[in-house]
């Protein structure tokens, strides 16, 4: 992505894990670096056997900037939210059997739009 290292980035990761969106975010010079580190279990503890996504990153011209935004964002549940959100797909597949009813290992995949079951 060629990101400049005299710069400190402020990021957003997602994963999605069996219907569950987590985030994290963190800080570093190198946003490619830091990303492949994560993915290889190799970044922070909370990180590892998941695989994540980029979802979102500022840049900021010194760390204590850096660490300051990151602070904030650890703390503003709703603007992570919204920002997994572009995980989520629009449509969930549907493991209806012929009795209508969603196998019980498939049920976590549910919209909260499925009143038919």
């Amino acid at each position: 992505m060629g990101y400049s290292a005299t710069h400190c980035y402020v990021y957003v990761l997602g994963s999605r894990d069996a219907g569950a969106v987590r985030t994290y975010v963190g800080w570093t010079t190198d946003l490619d670096r830091r990303l492949a580190e994560h993915n290889a279990g190799t970044g922070a503890r909370s990180t590892r056997g998941r695989r994540w996504t980029l979802l979102y990153a500022e840049r900021y011209p010194t760390r204590p900037d850096a660490m300051r935004r990151e602070w904030r964002l650890k703390r503003d549940r709703r603007f992570r939210k919204h920002i997994a959100e572009s995980l989520i797909p629009e449509t969930v597949p549907d493991h209806r059997s012929r009795s209508g009813r969603i196998p019980s290992n498939q049920r976590n995949w549910r919209t909260r739009h499925d009143s038919n079951v």
